[in-house]
């Protein structure tokens, strides 16, 4: 592999040589063995874990050695990070990576944790916004970096019953930020994929405003009717956390997320 890459450098295709050696790199670190420890973390904390087959959940614990070996975890507002901290929101995100091809949120350099929900600072300097009440759970920023409050990423984790989840939502806009923005569409591999999902998502995302308007009740949080990219955030929420019911009463939305992910997770239920 080695003397491979060592070629391509010196024939001037040095973004081959780069991928090729990053693509080694990675499979070296999934292959390492997994802690006991951080084992224990995710039965105990990850309640999504323990649905998933055995092959996903191999999965899961290689995405977890890479994502904690490339992205830089900080502690915020006085939190001292722990593995605890770490590997459980690092299978979280993981959990949006099964099953298909990725780069691992290329564009994510830095995840901050907060101990708990948090008003954030100012992007310039280190004054606190204006409005005390805008207390946040979470962001993404398209400049490379998550915020999470990590009562609630555990929280998320832990309990599947309200259909939450702080590190899929953030780490959902990781995705739909791929190709630079967010607009509720993640990067898709054809012209006839992206017809499709914004035929779907458009729809559904109508939907869910008139529904919100009305005050019925949803599946999805009624966060996601503020515009098309936190549709989708909450409707990825929805997908790993109340599948079924997203399956039963959003059929066409449901399939579109499947085809994506390329997983199933009402299955997982069954």
């Amino acid at each position: 592999m080695l003397k491979l890459v060592v070629i391509l450098f010196l024939l001037g295709l040095i973004p081959f040589a780069l991928a090729l050696w990053k693509q080694h790199r990675r499979h070296k670190i999934r292959s390492l063995p997994f802690p006991g420890e951080w084992e224990q973390i995710l039965n105990r904390n990850v309640a999504l874990y323990g649905r998933l087959p055995e092959e996903l959940r191999g999965q899961l614990r290689g995405h977890v050695r890479v994502i904690l070996a490339e992205k830089n975890f900080e502690g915020c507002g006085g939190l001292e990070l722990t593995d605890e901290i770490r590997v459980t929101i690092a299978a979280q995100a993981s959990v949006l990576l099964l099953n298909r091809p990725s780069d691992y949120y290329p564009r994510l350099a830095s995840i901050l944790v907060y101990p708990a929900s948090y008003v954030p600072r100012a992007p310039d300097d280190d004054e606190r916004l204006d409005a005390p009440d805008d207390v946040r759970l979470g962001e993404s920023w398209n400049t490379g970096i998550v915020v999470l409050s990590w009562d609630d990423a555990l929280r998320g984790a832990s309990d599947r019953a309200e259909g939450h989840n702080v590190v899929l939502h953030e780490f959902a806009h990781q995705l739909d930020q791929e190709d630079g923005e967010a607009q509720g569409a993640p990067v898709l591999p054809s012209r006839n994929a992206y017809r499709s999902w914004a035929r779907v998502l458009r729809k559904e995302f109508e939907r869910h405003r008139r529904r919100t308007r009305r005050g019925k009740r949803t599946v999805m949080d009624s966060y996601g009717a503020k515009d098309p990219a936190e549709f989708f955030a909450v409707a990825t929420e929805a997908f790993f956390e109340k599948p079924r019911q997203l399956k039963e009463r959003h059929s066409a939305l449901y399939e579109e997320l499947s085809g994506y992910y390329r997983l199933d997770p009402a299955a997982w239920w069954e």
